[in-house]
């Protein structure tokens, strides 16, 4: 393409998202208010970042099963699932049953409960590498406690980390080092990129105490850990005495063990988070007994983990029924399986039509990028055209579908056959409507 026809492209990719972004607003009046209201009480009328965007956040106002209705009174069909926590859908009865019970009880009990001890025991179930688990209020915090371990087991100050990873809100590497991160001694590499690690090894090996890693990074648009690269981890760690730390608080859902029992990967700590809570805020970290035992109160010296609402019963009730009765080891197979076929649709729909756009991801987690090439890190998506993503959010959202501005989406339990064939025939409109401003593959 000619600088000219570039700037014409890029004119009218402009154009196209200035209307869409036009309409967007027309068609919101009452969200657009909520922000103005917003903007009186919170900096940019926010309180977590990924869910501002431009000109003005959809206010949300309640959601049922896979359906959600802003403040305009529109229903979107819902394809974010609380970027990927709510598996369960909006209000699933199983989990108000469990929660309505929990209240019964009291919530604040001061003490060991009832039913901790069974989310633990499921948790352990679920994830063999899991020994022993501990409870937090996020993945954040699940990370924090788990780098906190590994240093403090190996006596060792450094932790290798990928660019494009994110661990929770001050464990973010979407662009290198982050001014909001913790102080530690962070060694950044490339994902999928086993020589840079060595690098790092060769250089500072008796100094790791740990790699954390994603198995598939989420954040940075469903970039896919290829098995050798996470297998090349383990034997790395192995060699040199470090600690393997998978952060699954996304992935987990991908298997009935996650994504290591997947890959048939032992980690020695993993995060956990998310779903796992019934939807409620949560998040774990376990892993081998003998790491996890420097929690253990009864020991001397024992390294303290506090947090008034780690065991909370709301949390505890909804975990125990979301994990035996719904989102059993069968249903995680069933939906990520769905997932595998829509993304193929989905896929298959650009192909045919001669577009270089394509979701990536693993089963029921996925995004949208505008590329039809191999992503292996952060890296490859240099250069690409991102207004794009830009362009088939609004489009989406226009046609009552719900997804993240990104290009990141999730399947929920509720989410039916019928969603998926809306989803599919919005996409395709997406591409008869804007073909001139689409690469070609």
């Amino acid at each position: 393409m000619t600088n000219s026809a570039k700037k014409t492209h890029s004119a009218g990719l402009s154009g196209a998202l200035a209307e869409a972004a036009e309409r967007y607003s027309n068609a919101n009046p009452n969200s657009a208010a909520q922000f103005s209201k917003a903007l009186a009480a919170m900096p940019g009328g926010n309180t977590r970042s990924v869910l501002y965007y431009s000109p003005f956040p959809l206010a949300i106002a309640r959601g049922e099963a896979a359906r959600l209705w802003d403040a305009d009174g529109h229903e979107y069909r819902d394809f974010i699932a609380e970027f990927s926590a709510g598996v369960y859908g909006h209000s699933n009865p199983v989990i108000r049953r469990a929660i309505d019970t929990a209240l019964d009880g009291g919530i604040n009990l001061s003490g060991h409960n009832l039913i901790e001890t069974e989310l633990a025991a499921t948790v352990c179930d679920r994830f063999p590498t899991v020994e022993r688990v501990r409870f937090t209020n996020s993945g954040t915090e699940s990370n924090l406690l788990l780098l906190a371990a590994a240093k403090a087991y190996t006596k060792r100050p450094k932790i290798v980390v990928f660019n494009g990873g994110y661990h929770g809100g001050v464990l973010s590497f979407g662009s290198g080092q982050n001014p909001v991160n913790v102080p530690h001694e962070f060694l950044l590499a490339t994902y999928n990129d086993i020589a840079s690690v060595e690098a790092l090894f060769n250089r500072h090996g008796r100094e790791i105490a740990a790699i954390l890693v994603e198995p598939m990074q989420g954040a940075s648009g469903c970039i896919v850990g290829q098995p050798e690269f996470l297998r090349a981890l383990r034997d790395l760690c192995t060699r040199f005495g470090a600690l393997l730390a998978f952060d699954e608080v996304m992935t987990s859902r991908l298997a009935p063990g996650g994504m290591q029992a997947l890959l048939d990967i032992k980690a020695d700590l993993t995060s956990l988070g998310k779903y796992i809570g019934g939807g409620m805020s949560f998040g774990a970290f376990g892993g081998r007994e003998d790491i996890m035992a420097q929690f253990d109160p009864r020991k001397h010296r024992a390294l303290a983990h506090a947090g008034t609402f780690n065991n909370n019963v709301l949390t505890m009730s909804a975990g125990v029924a979301g994990l035996r009765e719904l989102y059993t080891p069968q249903a995680a197979v069933e939906l990520n399986q769905r997932g595998e076929r829509f993304r193929d649709a989905l896929n298959q729909q650009f192909a045919a039509s001669g577009v270089a756009m394509r979701f990536f991801g693993l089963g029921s987690l996925m995004n949208f990028q505008p590329t039809d090439k191999e992503i292996r890190s952060v890296d490859d998506l240099a250069g690409m055209e991102h207004r794009l993503k830009d362009l088939f959010f609004f489009h989406m959202i226009e046609n009552s579908v719900y997804m993240a501005r990104r290009g990141y989406m999730t399947l929920s339990l509720p989410v039916t056959e019928q969603d998926m064939a809306h989803f599919e025939s919005v996409s395709a409109r997406f591409i008869e409507r804007y073909r001139r401003l689409l690469p070609a593959s």
